[in-house]
């Protein structure tokens, strides 16, 4: 499916020549302004509009990605990224003073931003373009240099990211190397300030690995099994209709995608009577003929993703939409399974492809112990108008982030810190919270007048015990 193209040549030598400009040129970096920064990220935002045409051809090339989806989720993800920063900048630079106890009277402390240094930026497939471009705004915004190693899996995508770096920016500051998992290694074994990496838990533990041997800081942006509950109160056709969106933008190939969905016994004929309608509403009766309908992204991974199709019907699943597979497509419909055993592969990994397994639960204790039994999810979703359902769902659970009655927009919006927990992520990404992973929070502290705690330099003597025993039970 994913068309070919030369990967281009990074040799160990110009990885090395590019990390010892970045080490040189980081003072520089660091010491600009809040304007040039934001002069930096408004160019990045006009070559996004320039280059945008080109994207939509380069994602269409690699995994057929509709237009309108490369449009919303990726270009806009990083328009709306941008404008963000570009809004709040100056307050996340200014210098941020915090209070004196009573002991340190006397002097003053604030805390200081400053940029982390040179940073690499290990990117995924999935979206290629909002996944690299939006660390890559963060990372303008605190100032820093960076590499970035976009995924070889689109090769279209890398290429015209690459194009687009170069028209802005100096190498020296900010550099795209395309190639393949070698040129990956190769930078992992460099001394990097911080690592910001989007991608499986299982490729996580290996960056974070490589990371310790330099003690190098990491954003590990993972996923994992995000469930949905649908509980007796909810309104099935809202809930219907959002998962079904939520699950198939961009063919499931999403780190936030419902992964599987816990609905109240009362509530399952309907959605997935529900489920069906929308999918043919979105797509058509043929949703192999549709244009909206994007594909798994190359053989290798149809072929795993089929695998927990396959597998999931060996236990016993039942088929209750779709299932229609062409492997010279990269094609798997929109599917969903019922009867699924909580031990067939399609419960025990992440699924990341249009597949999505439906259970029934009777009580929500019943669906809150299948969830709590996984490894804790980047997203949980809860469909539900009861408020002590839901305040219980939140008290009850750990999650990287909760969206209610929705899916997956929790993402969208800036304010909010976007990051997973454990096995789901290290660390918080988009808006403030993205300037800060690629910061070093700086301690300032500045006396002012005489220190009184002088008074208990040595040598030590009866009074100044007497001093200490009042400050420990008092202050």
């Amino acid at each position: 499916m994913t068309a070919t193209i030369p990967q281009p040549s990074t040799s160990l030598a110009n990885i090395h020549r590019l990390f010892a400009l970045q080490k040189t040129n980081q003072q520089n970096i660091a010491n600009t302004t809040a304007r040039e920064r934001i002069a930096k990220l408004r160019k990045l935002e006009k070559a996004l509009f320039e280059y945008r045409q080109e994207i939509r051809d380069a994602l269409h090339a690699d995994f057929r990605k509709p237009t309108i989806e490369v449009d919303m989720v990726e270009i806009f993800v990083v328009v709306s990224e941008i404008r963000h920063a570009v809004k709040n900048l100056r307050r996340w630079m200014a210098s941020q003073k915090v209070a004196t106890p009573l002991p340190l009277f006397g002097s003053q402390s604030y805390i200081q931003y400053e940029p982390k240094g040179v940073v690499l930026i290990l990117t995924p497939w999935n979206f290629p373009i909002s996944l690299t471009l939006g660390p890559l705004v963060s990372a303008i915004a605190a100032g820093n240099c960076v590499i970035i190693k976009p995924s070889e899996l689109t090769p279209n995508a890398s290429a015209v990211m690459s194009k687009l770096v170069k028209s802005i920016f100096e190498e020296q500051e900010i550099a795209l190397l395309e190639g393949g998992a070698e040129v990956a290694q190769a930078l992992l074994e460099l001394p990097f300030n911080h690592i910001f990496y989007t991608g499986s838990p299982a490729i996580g533990k290996i960056v974070m690995a490589a990371a310790a041997k330099n003690l190098t800081s990491v954003t590990l942006e993972l996923g994992g099994k995000s469930p949905t509950i649908v509980d007796e109160t909810a309104n099935v056709d809202t809930a219907a209709r959002r998962i079904a969106w939520a699950k198939l933008t961009n063919n499931g190939q999403t780190c936030v995608a419902p992964d599987y969905v816990l609905v109240h016994e009362s509530k399952e004929a309907a959605f997935l009577k529900l489920v069906e309608k929308y999918t043919q509403q979105f797509f058509g009766a043929n949703v192999k003929t549709s244009n909206d309908y994007a594909r798994v992204v190359n053989p290798r991974h149809f072929e795993r993703v089929k695998s927990y199709l396959d597998d999931a019907i060996e236990n016993g699943a039942t088929i209750a939409v779709g299932g229609q597979t062409d492997a010279t497509q990269n094609f798997i419909a929109p599917t969903v399974l019922t009867n699924v055993s909580l031990h067939s592969k399609v419960m025990q990994e992440e699924i990341f492809g249009p597949i999505l397994p439906v259970l029934t639960f009777n009580n929500l204790q019943e669906a809150l112990d299948i969830i709590n039994a996984k490894e804790r999810p980047l997203a949980l979703y809860i469909y539900s108008e009861n408020q002590k359902n839901i305040r219980f769902v939140l008290k009850h659970t750990r999650a990287g982030g909760v969206a209610i009655n929705h899916s997956g927009l929790h993402f969208f919006n800036n304010d909010l810190p976007f990051g997973g927990v454990n096995n789901s992520g290290i660390g918080k990404a988009h808006g403030w919270f993205g300037f800060e992973a690629f910061s070093n929070a700086k301690g300032v502290f500045r006396q002012v007048l005489p220190s009184a705690l002088e008074l208990l330099f040595p040598p030590y003597n009866n009074f100044k015990q007497r001093m200490i025993d009042i400050v420990l039970k008092w202050i």
